[in-house]
């Protein structure tokens, strides 16, 4: 786990190893959710970067009774 510090103007840095892993990119947004009591990063993507990410799901479930 990587520790991070809050700077006066409440920025922080993202740590170069989780950059690299994420292949973060300058500019780049980032959404924010807080859950939990936590903080998430997710990296936005470009919906051309998604294609092909849903590829061998699941997607038989059960319907509940009643249900049309």
């Amino acid at each position: 786990m990587e520790v991070v510090k809050v700077s006066p103007k409440y920025q922080v840095v993202v740590p170069l190893r989780v950059r690299e892993s994420l292949q973060l990119r300058p500019g780049q947004k980032l959404q924010v959710l807080l859950y939990k009591n936590r903080i998430e990063l997710i990296p936005e993507k470009k919906i051309g970067e998604m294609k092909g990410f849903l590829k061998g799901i699941n997607t038989h479930f059960d319907r509940e009774f009643g249900r049309a």
